[in-house]
């Protein structure tokens, strides 16, 4: 996948300039933070959707029949099939997740697509040869890209080094696939060891089998953590979304940023009553801000777990 995510970037993702918010900063110092985790979509990555977009509205037909008929098969057989299919899937493998009581199921998008190929390999006029030959991941890796190109935030990696000179602890809790883990060394050269995210403290969506704001994440979050003698209120999360960030993570203990540096992704959810009493403990909007909120060092050799 790791080829297929560098050549379909280059081709579908350019410099996308953070659009301004109307909220204000909010930069506090919090006391005794020695783990800092992230959002990915929306926070270190510029998302043109506002998100990955399993988890928004973002479809089309179009860019589901273009990368089909990229992947070989022939216009007269792609025309009768659309992105509908693709959403039949992915609600079927939701139903029967929920069926299991989980309140918020993820999908692998990559099973997904394999899964579309085989609906539509049952059309007679579909080329056994063509058939065979299409890779699941690159349609989702192109189907993804089309519709939701990315690219670095304003200061990701000045940020990112930042906190790691100072000792801290850097993770993630993202809804994301696998395609996403390829994102950045496409974009900037570095994966996410090199970019100083801790290996047991890097959480996705699609290995969990389910998305933020279910507390599973941010639960294993907490476990790994602990395993470095750290509390919960010894670490922050920092996310784009009142819900699925701010209040996912302040419900498992977390203290929280609100990063509100990209119109395109803020997600305030104003109408939600889950989100009564909520409220970040900083907000940001830029990342260069973050280190503000963290006074002028680590306390890891300081803070024991509760």
């Amino acid at each position: 996948m790791k080829t297929i995510v560098a050549e379909a970037i280059h081709r579908h993702c350019h410099p996308l300039p953070p659009r301004p918010t109307e909220v204000a900063a909010r930069l506090e110092v919090l006391p005794d933070i020695c783990a800092v985790l992230f959002d990915i979509y929306g926070t270190l990555l510029v998302s043109g959707a506002g998100d990955i977009t399993l988890q928004s509205e973002t479809a089309s037909d179009d860019a589901f029949r273009a990368v089909l008929v990229e992947a070989g098969l022939a216009h007269d057989v792609v025309s009768r099939w659309g992105v509908e299919l693709l959403r039949e899937v992915i609600a079927g493998r939701h139903a029967a997740n929920r069926l299991q009581g989980i309140a918020f199921p993820e999908v692998d998008i990559v099973d997904v697509w394999r899964e579309v190929v085989q609906r539509i390999a049952g059309d007679d006029r579909l080329p056994r040869p063509a058939l065979a030959a299409i890779d699941p991941a690159r349609l989702a890796v192109e189907y993804e890209l089309r519709l939701n190109p990315v690219w670095p935030m304003p200061g990701m990696i000045e940020c990112l080094e930042d906190l790691a000179s100072r000792g801290l602890l850097l993770g993630l809790v993202s809804n994301a696939q696998a395609m996403t883990l390829e994102l950045f060394p496409a974009l900037v050269n570095r994966d996410l060891t090199e970019l100083g995210f801790a290996p047991d403290l890097q959480f996705f969506s699609y290995r969990c089998g389910e998305s933020k704001p279910s507390p599973a994440m941010f639960n294993a979050a907490a476990t790994a953590l602990r395993q470095h003698g750290l509390a919960t209120k010894n670490a922050v999360y920092i996310g784009n979304d009142m819900l699925n960030d701010v209040w996912a993570a302040e419900q498992a203990g977390f203290r929280t940023i609100l990063f509100a540096g990209d119109a395109r992704s803020l997600r305030l959810r104003a109408d939600d009553e889950r989100l009564g009493g909520c409220s970040p403990d900083c907000v940001v909007k830029d990342l260069q801000s973050i280190g503000l909120c963290l006074g002028g060092s680590s306390q890891r050799s300081t803070a024991p777990a509760r």
